[in-house]
């Protein structure tokens, strides 16, 4: 009962300590155009902590809590410190998949050790507002002959992602929600 309830204030400042990271490093007020073409007050860039050890090691505790998998994965450019924190920390593997297809060599649209067919793998992403970023590399490790179902983020905008997951057989698990930032 004590190693759970030490384990809860654990995970819960560690929480705290990346909203306070989030706040300082990563979160702007003003208007801005989004990656899915929205337009919004609140600004959420991740990498200046995801690209730096104190914040990427505060992630990763706090993903590996929600991941169930022995294989990572997440479309580039938000989602390659993510994949590599947690491959490191889990002792897992990790892919990186590409928004365009290798201009050389093999034309490779996922990157990394390819595990076998029909492995299970779980989708990692730094902010989601409508998902269509993750549904993207869901869709290309599907095309490739993996099983994903689950989708693990940092911060959840809440903005249409959970519903658009649903529809496309996905569990969307976010350590953090822009409510947590406000």
């Amino acid at each position: 009962m004590g190693q759970e309830i030490t384990r809860g204030l654990l995970l819960m400042n560690s929480r705290n300590e990346l909203i306070k990271l989030i706040k300082e490093r990563a979160y702007r007020k003003g208007e801005f155009k989004l990656s899915s073409g929205k337009t919004s007050e609140h600004y959420i860039n991740c990498k200046p902590v995801t690209l730096e050890g104190e914040g990427l090691h505060l992630i990763t505790y706090l993903m590996k809590k929600l991941i169930d998998t022995k294989v990572v994965a997440g479309l580039t450019l938000g989602a390659d410190p993510l994949v590599a924190g947690v491959a490191l920390t889990m002792q897992c593997s990790g892919l990186i998949v590409r928004k365009e297809p290798k201009g050389h060599g093999t034309g490779a649209w996922i990157e990394g050790p390819l595990p076998l067919e029909a492995t299970k793998i779980t989708v990692l992403e730094d902010v989601t507002t409508t998902g269509g970023s993750a549904i993207k590399a869901v869709n290309r490790l599907r095309e490739a002959g993996y099983s994903v179902d689950r989708v693990v983020t940092i911060i959840d905008r809440e903005e249409g992602a959970v519903e658009k997951m649903k529809e496309n057989g996905l569990e969307l698990c976010s350590i953090l929600t822009l409510k947590d930032l406000l």
